[in-house]
């Protein structure tokens, strides 16, 4: 657009020389007529962006990141019935800080990495909110943990 608007006003200062270089005044109208088709060009370019922009983001801030349709993260699970048994076998989503449950819906199609609870909390991991590994690791059976 902004090669359309730069063509636009170096042909009108085109004209305007040749009218100021011939003597005839109706070529310098030809000239404002460019001119003012130029601004029109750039107002209407300007709409076009504003209303293209999501609201929040700046115009012309670039592409939507990668990650912008990736899941929430769940919530940290709060409240613990006991503790589990550190050797317990949880699941953790590369670069998300939850650990979780097989079967866990959030971790349903995405690559797991298996860790045993203890190294998962020593990682920095957080008990997930939709599974609660946690309490129900603590309410297993002492054998089936």
């Amino acid at each position: 657009m902004l090669l359309i608007v730069l063509l636009l006003v170096v042909a009108a200062a085109g004209v305007l020389a040749a009218a100021v270089g011939t003597g005839h005044p109706g070529w310098a109208w030809y000239s404002v007529l460019l001119s003012a088709l130029a601004v029109l060009l750039l107002v209407l370019d300007r709409i076009r962006r504003r209303r293209a922009a999501a609201p929040g983001r700046p115009v012309g801030s670039g592409p939507e990141p990668e990650f912008a349709d990736a899941p929430e993260v769940p919530e940290p699970e709060v409240g613990r019935g006991g503790e589990p048994a550190a050797d317990a076998e949880v699941l953790v989503v590369d670069e998300h800080p939850r650990y979780h449950l097989t079967g866990c819906d959030w971790i349903a199609g995405q690559e797991t990495i298996p860790l045993p609870l203890a190294e998962a909390r020593e990682l920095g991991f957080t008990p997930c909110g939709v599974c609660a590994p946690d309490s129900t690791l603590a309410a297993r059976p002492a054998g089936n943990r």
